[in-house]
């Protein structure tokens, strides 16, 4: 039952989102450069009655298009039986500390939190931005929300942390047996080239405000 009131309130809010900027499901959709359909009524339920999620990558593009923000839209979750939810958020520079992060890369010694709609994503969390070094796609004190233990891929946006303690956020490169190349946006900073032995873990990016 509790899954249930969860999906009502995600979609609930996600319609509220589009009513807001004077759309409807659809047009949020198309905005947001996805099919039409994606956000129907009709795909929120399959035909053998499981709960449909809208994901977090269809959820983010749908904020990009009109300017909103996840917490914006944990507000308009709680308007219903959702609320949302809060995850921990942690800076780069703390996150190189000793023991801050479990064996999967999820922080446990992180005391801020910031509010996040509940998307059925598990152990989530967010990192802010410092440095130039994703520069345009990320500046400076912009947030990311982190996903540990998911399949990474070439061209992924992704955090890094080494066994050194380094915590650095890029787009993944090349991927061999040996090592993996690490990718900075900002074409002032060098491509980096990694033993895979050198590396803690690598976690994907899945969303990033803007």
């Amino acid at each position: 039952m509790q899954d249930d009131a969860q999906h009502k309130s995600l979609w609930d809010a996600l319609d509220a989102l589009a009513t807001r900027h004077g759309m409807t499901p659809s047009g949020l959709a198309r905005a947001a450069g996805l099919d039409a359909t994606t956000f129907n009524k009709s795909k929120r339920v399959s035909v053998d009655g499981r709960l449909r999620w809208p994901s977090t990558e269809s959820l983010a593009r749908a904020l990009s298009a009109v300017g909103s923000t996840f917490d914006e839209f944990a507000g308009l979750l709680a308007g219903g039986s959702g609320g949302g939810r809060t995850i921990p958020i942690v800076g780069l520079a703390r996150a190189g500390a000793d023991g801050f992060f479990d064996e999967a890369g999820f922080p446990v010694g992180a005391d801020d939190t910031v509010r996040f709609p509940d998307t059925g994503l598990d152990r989530v969390y967010a990192l802010e931005i410092t440095g130039d070094s994703m520069e345009p796609l990320y500046r400076n004190g912009d947030v990311v929300i982190v996903q540990p233990g998911g399949a990474v891929r070439r061209g992924d946006r992704v955090v890094v942390r080494t066994k050194a303690g380094e915590v650095t956020a890029k787009e993944l490169g090349r991927r061999t047996e040996a090592n993996i190349e690490l990718i900075s946006l900002n074409p002032q900073y060098p491509v980096r080239k990694l033993a895979l032995d050198e590396i803690d873990w690598i976690a994907r990016i899945v969303w990033a405000s803007q």
